[in-house]
């Protein structure tokens, strides 16, 4: 989501002509090549869940934690992540993220077992979690402000957006060898990037001096595609990235009147609260992909969505009774907020969802290949690289409430249009149109929805506003995905039907991503009466 980036002004520009160091074009190499592959990730594992599914003997509601994991991994655990941030310090959490995904990659190449595999891809999701917002900070600190961080951002930007993309090129080739190869191939990059950057990341205190203080959540830009991180201005609530030590709780007095040191703050991390929203929303994915093989009745799907509903009640009770919580609720009395919020996780859920159901057409029903199935959703990906550096000039020159509503309009129509297409469906007349459609979608709403979010917020809220954001985003691509799982499963005829029973059995599953779809253009469709009678 990109737009111009809105930094605090507390030192002059840089010179326009200023040249950059080999070291912060170093800098720049690590933090930008890790918001490829974070972003890269979101999109890897797609058309490979067929492959896996077939090695590892595992259903359509298992293999769907592929993506679901990395989703719940990457917004269930962002607000504890920025604490963490926050507490220890950038420098230390982002190489030791670096260390983590690497390990995990290695891991998940190696599994066996849909668990093991599962279990990685939560890692990485928090490790992503890590070092998505905290290079844009970094971004922020370590180039000068003025052209040259706005150089920067450019080049972060860009590389996040073609990470979705070059995700499903790069994991469709590899899977034509082995699918395990989409896993194991960060793991020497992310390894590279590291070593680099126990040379380049600076620690606290070594900054350029020219932008907000270290570890500020700043600008409206992210490089990512559906899923990953966009930053926001940040405020100073606790637990925001507002400094390498800010987020923890206010420490005793100076002095004592005896002449002691004072005594160190106490450091708050919210392990509670983040284990119960993370362990909520694992329970709340696996509920709903029980029902199909257990029905509504049974413990392991009504008993599990009940759980689910207890922990997530629970995160909001300890929440609130904290004095230092991991989200400011009061960014939530934002309409803009709220709207945004759902607005985003329509769109990203919709998304995937129909990119999950066309993988299981296009190479379980219609044999296409790996390779041939990454192609054809190219035309839905690809647009929004192209013009990634010029969404926040769209945004300035139109408006966020009509380009949102634009955006939330061409995808749903496009997801009738397919539900409309019969079976065996033309790629030109059928599903390149849908493709099209869902790309402009993005093109247009994409950086708007992260825009308008933090609009109406003051200050010292919008960091708040940003990690709830972001993870109402995560949070639709979960839930998305494990519906459209669900239906697939349970809607499926039994062995030996005909390929057109079975092609037939994924329109329940197509009608749910049309209908998230439809949400979020009726949402969208609230922002332009509120923008006629007032602000939100």
């Amino acid at each position: 989501m990109t737009s111009s980036p809105l930094l605090p002004s507390h030192t002059a520009p840089a010179p326009a002509h200023a040249r950059w160091s080999p070291r912060m074009w170093g800098l720049l190499v690590v933090l930008a090549g890790n918001m490829l592959i974070d972003a890269l990730e979101v999109s890897v594992a797609l058309v490979a869940l067929p492959a896996i599914g077939t090695d590892l003997g595992a259903p359509l509601t298992t293999m769907q934690w592929t993506i679901t994991g990395f989703a719940v991994g990457f917004g269930g655990l962002m607000l504890f992540g920025a604490r963490a941030v926050a507490l220890l310090g950038r420098r230390r959490v982002y190489l030791a993220a670096l260390v983590g995904f690497a390990a995990a990659s290695l891991v998940g190449a190696l599994a066996e077992d849909p668990s093991l595999l599962t279990a990685t891809r939560v890692v990485k999701g928090f490790c992503a979690a890590l070092t998505a917002p905290t290079g844009l900070a970094i971004i922020a600190t370590a180039f000068p402000e003025g052209p040259q961080r706005n150089r920067a951002l450019s080049v972060y930007t860009l590389f996040g957006a073609g990470g979705f993309t070059a995700g499903l090129l790069l994991s469709g080739w590899l899977t034509g060898f082995s699918w395990r190869l989409t896993f194991a191939f960060p793991a020497p990059a992310v390894l590279v990037l590291f070593v680099l950057g126990l040379r380049l990341i600076p620690g606290a205190g070594e900054e350029n001096g020219g932008g907000p203080p270290p570890g500020t959540m700043t600008g409206d830009r992210t490089g990512g595609p559906p899923g990953t991180t966009a930053g926001g201005r940040a405020g100073r609530p606790a637990g925001t990235m507002t400094g390498d030590r800010v987020g923890r709780p206010p420490g005793p007095p100076a002095g004592n009147g005896a002449g002691r040191p004072p005594r160190p703050p106490l450091r708050r991390y919210g392990f509670a609260s983040a284990a119960a929203f993370l362990a909520g929303l694992l329970a709340l994915v696996q509920g709903i992909t029980s029902v199909p093989a257990h029905g509504w009745a049974d413990l392991r799907s009504a008993g599990l969505l009940a759980l689910a509903a207890g922990l997530l009640a629970l995160f909001v009770a300890l929440e609130r009774a904290s004095a230092h919580p991991l989200i400011r609720f009061e960014a939530l009395r934002s309409r803009a907020m709220i709207r945004s919020a759902l607005g985003a996780a329509c769109l990203n859920g919709s998304y995937l969802g129909l990119l999950f159901v066309l993988t299981h057409q296009l190479q379980s029903l219609a044999g296409w290949s790996p390779l041939r199935t990454a192609a054809a959703f190219l035309p839905a990906a690809a647009p929004l690289v192209v013009t990634a550096l010029f969404s926040g000039r769209i945004v300035s020159r139109f408006g966020a409430p009509r380009l949102i509503a634009a955006g939330a309009l061409l995808p749903f129509a496009g997801y009738l249009l397919l539900l409309r297409t019969p079976w065996p469906p033309a790629y030109a007349t059928g599903i390149l149109p849908t493709m099209l459609l869902v790309g402009a979608g993005f093109v247009l709403s994409f950086a708007a929805l992260n825009s308008q979010a933090t609009s109406q917020l003051p200050p010292a809220e919008r960091g708040a506003g940003s990690g709830f954001y972001q993870t109402a985003v995560q949070v639709g691509a979960a839930l998305s995905v494990a519906l459209v799982a669900a239906l697939l499963t349970g809607s499926a005829p039994p062995a030996g039907a005909a390929p057109a029973e079975f092609a037939e059995a994924c329109r329940p599953a197509l009608t749910l991503v049309a209908a998230v779809g439809g949400l979020g253009l009726l949402t969208a469709l609230t922002g332009l009466r509120s923008r006629r009678t007032g602000p939100p």
